[in-house]
């Protein structure tokens, strides 16, 4: 069964906003057996959403249209609908009543204008859905055997009425084959490196079975998927693929995508052995910290960090030796070694976690290569350090230096 999303509004067009709502239908959709065919973005133009409407009539079972369904004239989703229909619009009294309610609620203080009560127009032939969270209705519409749903595009009512009127709608009226997707995590590994160890587990997958690459900086995640109107038989199917890969890369796979982030990982480890961490942090600003901190219950674990972005915090807070510094510049292993050792010492942990490097586009303190990434790990037991060429472009040497920290950080606890 499949599904088209068509995402209405000149402002994602021009990357006033980021088309958040796309992805979060296809994840939601798949969960229920419909597959995405096609996600298509359009301006406010009556012409370009009726086109849209119907090409996508063409190729699909359900259409999901969303935005255009505010009370100002920019706003037409409901006219061209009409007019795409050959319908009305009329006032839905339960819409109207539930709009008067929200402004006497919660913005008392603004009259009800007839843009307002305007909301309640929907077209005639439309089954409404209740929009618990805003004044625009969902409107449910069928033409041709094929259903078309338009939402209103604010995110937040966009997931309540996907949740709990369109979903529970489709999972009534639609019978839908099992859909299965399985994402395993690595790091630490290029992807033409995995490909080449995998590959004749690859090569010999069975047709029902298709497999993704999805690399990103440091990491790849693999994507093993599969549908049926059998769930137990696809749920088999995959699982006896999962259980080949792990023989053959288990020394690389950190968890899955549905299942924890490294940082989780990281986090049960301390938590189950006990142990403290903390960081310093020169070009990556920070970034490991708020990574950590993101989890929920970090301060059971994490004391803090010392962001050094400049080379007199290194010597004045870190105490990093300046000879140690004019002798191998900050930009190296010894510093990068006495900056976990500190900050270990300082903010007394456990484990510490340092990073220090060239990441572009000038030079800095250092006459080291743009992309020159050290990194340091202070256990109970010693420090060492690892030395990294992470490229040219700045935000791709700052988010590759983190994973590979985390990486790191993951397999030092582990010993423990």
């Amino acid at each position: 069964m499949n599904a088209e999303i068509i995402t209405i509004g000149d402002e994602i067009l021009i990357g006033q906003i980021v088309d958040t709502n796309s992805a979060y239908i296809g994840k939601e959709f798949n969960k229920i057996g419909v597959s995405i065919y096609q996600i298509t973005s359009i301006q406010d133009d009556k012409n370009q959403i009726l086109q849209a409407l119907a090409d996508a009539e063409s190729r699909v079972d359900i259409v999901i249209i969303t935005g255009g369904l505010g009370p100002t004239k920019d706003d037409i989703t409901k006219h061209t609908l009409c007019e795409y229909f050959d319908d009305h619009l009329v006032q839905n009294d339960m819409v109207l009543h539930h709009v008067k309610e929200l402004f006497k609620k919660y913005i008392s203080t603004s009259p009800l204008l007839q843009v307002n009560i305007d909301q309640a127009l929907v077209p005639s032939k439309a089954t409404v859905l209740h929009n618990a969270n805003g004044t625009a209705p969902g409107m449910w519409m069928t033409k041709n055997n094929t259903v078309f749903v338009s939402l209103p595009g604010v995110p937040f009512e966009m997931k309540y009425l996907i949740q709990d009127e369109v979903i529970p709608k489709i999972q009534k009226e639609f019978n839908r084959p099992f859909i299965l997707h399985r994402t395993v995590n690595t790091y630490g590994i290029g992807e033409s490196a995995l490909a080449d160890r995998i590959s004749d587990w690859e090569n010999a997958l069975p047709s029902s079975v298709k497999l993704a690459y999805l690399p990103s900086l440091g990491k790849v995640r693999l994507r093993l998927s599969s549908k049926g109107p059998v769930k137990e038989i696809v749920e088999e199917t995959i699982a006896v693929e999962a259980r080949k890969l792990y023989d053959l890369i288990a020394d690389v796979i950190y968890g899955e995508e549905d299942d924890e982030t490294i940082e989780a990982v990281i986090a049960k480890l301390l938590t189950s052995k006990n142990r403290t961490l903390s960081t310093a942090e020169s070009f990556t600003g920070g970034t490991i910290a708020e990574q950590i901190t993101a989890m929920p219950g970090a301060s059971a674990y994490f004391k803090g960090s010392v962001v050094s972005y400049a080379t007199e915090v290194k010597i004045n807070v870190l105490k990093v030796s300046k000879d140690l510094i004019k002798a191998h510049t900050v930009v190296s292993a010894q510093v990068a070694e006495a900056m976990a050792s500190n900050v270990r010492e300082l903010l007394k942990t456990d484990f510490s976690i340092s990073t220090t490097g060239n990441a572009g586009p000038s030079k800095g303190d250092s006459n080291k290569e743009v992309g020159t990434v050290y990194i340091a790990i202070a256990t109970p037991k010693g420090v060492h350090s690892e030395k990294f060429m992470m490229g040219s472009q700045r935000e791709r040497v700052v988010q590759k230096s983190v994973n590979k920290a985390l990486e790191m950080l993951k397999k030092e606890i582990s010993k423990y």
